[in-house]
């Protein structure tokens, strides 16, 4: 079978297309387990190397537009497809440039729905939604897979569209589309996003490199985490229920925990004792402080419980899942 990822060159495509590698097989277009023998990552930009892990004969690395109906048309085919798509304008990102977040989330969404619709089969396809579909004044302080959805930024707006054509194209009988709904995923390697919970993986990323790390957010305030071995675990997991187990509603909340930025800031140096750790400083910034304050504070995930999901370790365990995995290697 034939699996592609868009956005496939970043930080959760990798791992998942690692995973994947690693796996061998998936649920394909005969309802059975196939062997993955095409492996896509379609991304903005590609390096001329394949990524550590990643120098398998099944992978092959693709730069495009997901916007270009074309491109995404020519990459998204076969008999037996499966598609994760990632590919995406962040939060901050998509506040400050409307146009393009449009282009990407909702025409690229479309441009893979459509795409899909067109392959043979009934192509599986997995679409990361987001928590930030929650916000507004009247939210819940916990929410849940059934909690009124009422975005406060471009991008959980995008997000929302997507969730609603999947469910639709998935109605019509054109694709098997389930979509999960991903918190603030921690702790990110790398150069920081423009995401405006990038603080949260920033707290601890900077500070184990020995750099200190400016916090856009008052110490008491709270987001909801997962890390990310439980976050593509449960997107694999996701693409295997059977469709009809997912019923009507296609997208579900993913396994998350919650914490405060001074509680980040205290498993930072319980789990870093010993360590040349950069300093958190406090440096408000307005306008991420109100866009995460418009965020809600707990969540539950009831469904992707009930449909076997894993369960995010606590959040000292996923800090030293992040030094095993990024630092001391």
């Amino acid at each position: 079978m034939k699996v592609v990822i868009t956005g496939g060159l970043g930080f959760l495509g990798l791992r998942l297309a690692r995973t994947l590698l690693d796996r061998g097989t998936l649920t394909g277009a005969s309802g059975e387990q196939e062997p993955i023998d095409e492996l896509i990552l379609f991304d903005a930009v590609v390096p001329e190397q394949p990524p550590a892990g990643l120098d398998d004969e099944r992978v092959e690395m693709v730069a495009g537009d997901v916007s270009d109906g074309e491109t995404v048309r020519a990459l998204v085919a076969g008999d037996s497809l499966s598609v994760f798509h990632f590919a995406s304008v962040v939060s901050a990102g998509a506040e400050q440039d409307f146009d393009l977040a449009l282009a990407v989330n909702l025409t690229g969404g479309l441009n893979v729905l459509d795409a899909c619709r067109a392959a043979p089969g009934l192509p599986r396809l997995v679409f990361t939604s987001s928590i930030a579909v929650y916000g507004g004044n009247a939210l819940p302080e916990t929410i849940s897979d059934t909690t009124k959805i009422t975005p406060q930024g471009t991008y959980g707006v995008t997000k929302v569209i997507n969730e609603h054509l999947v469910a639709d194209y998935t109605r019509k009988g054109w694709l098997d589309g389930r979509g999960g709904r991903p918190p603030t995923v921690i702790v990110r390697p790398g150069k920081p996003n423009k995401a405006a919970s990038g603080f949260a993986s920033g707290l601890f990323r900077e500070p184990l490199a020995g750099i200190d790390h400016a916090l856009p957010v008052s110490r008491e305030t709270r987001i909801v985490l997962g890390g990310y071995r439980t976050i593509v675990e449960s997107l694999v997991a996701l693409h295997e229920v059977p469709s009809a187990a997912l019923g009507d509603d296609r997208t579900i909340n993913l396994p998350s925990f919650s914490a405060t930025a001074g509680e980040m800031v205290a498993a930072l140096e319980r789990v870093g004792a010993g360590r040349n750790l950069g300093a958190v400083i406090d440096t408000p910034d307005e306008a991420i402080q109100r866009l995460v304050g418009s965020w809600p504070a707990y969540a539950k995930a009831d469904r992707a419980a009930a449909l076997g999901l894993p369960r995010n370790p606590p959040l000292d365990e996923v800090v030293r899942q992040y030094i095993e995995d990024y630092v001391d290697r």
